[in-house]
């Protein structure tokens, strides 16, 4: 609540949380596809699942990250700035510790399911990502419910913006187009505009426009139609 009295000290200046939102967004869209994906690949096809079991592996590190990145520059700040949002954080801090139990037991499926892509292992395997779909989908929304507003009041804009930048950093260089498409992929169209504008620079917006759009959009379709069912989509996610 703001204080009536002119001797009061400002309020900190509040961040910007937008960008945490536009990456749930990209594990809602991901996460959201998994058990699909998988549950429609048929026994035995190993070579179809390798590729759908590489991009799962690649979003599930990103989320590991992501996580851990919250686990230490977040909470503890959270706590001591407003001890009234402590339950939240704790609560916040018992769903990363079960979500990451659940990712450990996804990462050790994979590689058996990758390699004979049996029945017998694809079942459970779709019923794994569906409680972690489920898990996460819980997870992601009361954190943006619960967390960010507090954030955005009692963080400051340097502050907020370290997270951003850890996570950047854990990006391989071979693969920002891609997980960077990925993030502008399950944007509306009038938002990926704006994130476009908001967070490349003009001379990366060209490169993406020219080289990663069209090498993510390679990419995504091998991952969700297999290379026989490739959709052209005519040089990317779109930029118009």
């Amino acid at each position: 609540m703001a204080s009536n009295d002119p001797a009061a000290p400002e309020p900190r200046a509040r961040c910007d949380t937008t960008d945490m939102i536009h990456i749930h967004q990209m594990f809602r869209s991901t996460f959201g596809r998994f058990p699909e994906l998988v549950a429609g690949i048929a026994d035995g096809d190993t070579g179809r699942a390798s590729v759908v079991a590489a991009h799962i592996a690649e979003i599930v590190a990103m989320l590991h990250h992501h996580h851990q990145v919250e686990d230490e520059l977040l909470w503890d700040t959270l706590e001591q700035r407003a001890p009234a949002c402590a339950l939240h954080v704790a609560a916040m801090r018992s769903q990363h510790s079960t979500m990451g139990e659940l990712l450990d037991d996804l990462d050790a499926a994979l590689p058996g399911w990758a390699g004979e892509a049996r029945r017998d292992q694809r079942e459970p395997l779709v019923a794994l990502l569906e409680q972690i779909r489920t898990a996460l989908l819980l997870h992601l929304g009361q954190e943006e419910q619960r967390i960010l507003p507090v954030a955005s009041s009692t963080m400051s804009a340097r502050e907020w913006g370290q997270l951003g930048r850890r996570g950047r950093a854990a990006v391989p260089r071979d693969r920002t187009f891609i997980q960077l498409g990925w993030i502008i992929d399950s944007l509306t169209p009038t938002d990926r505009q704006a994130w476009l504008r908001h967070n490349l620079p003009a001379p990366i917006r060209l490169v993406w426009r020219y080289h990663g759009s069209r090498r993510f959009t390679a990419h995504r379709d091998l991952v969700l139609h297999g290379p026989a069912e490739r959709v052209e989509r005519g040089g990317g996610v779109s930029l118009a």
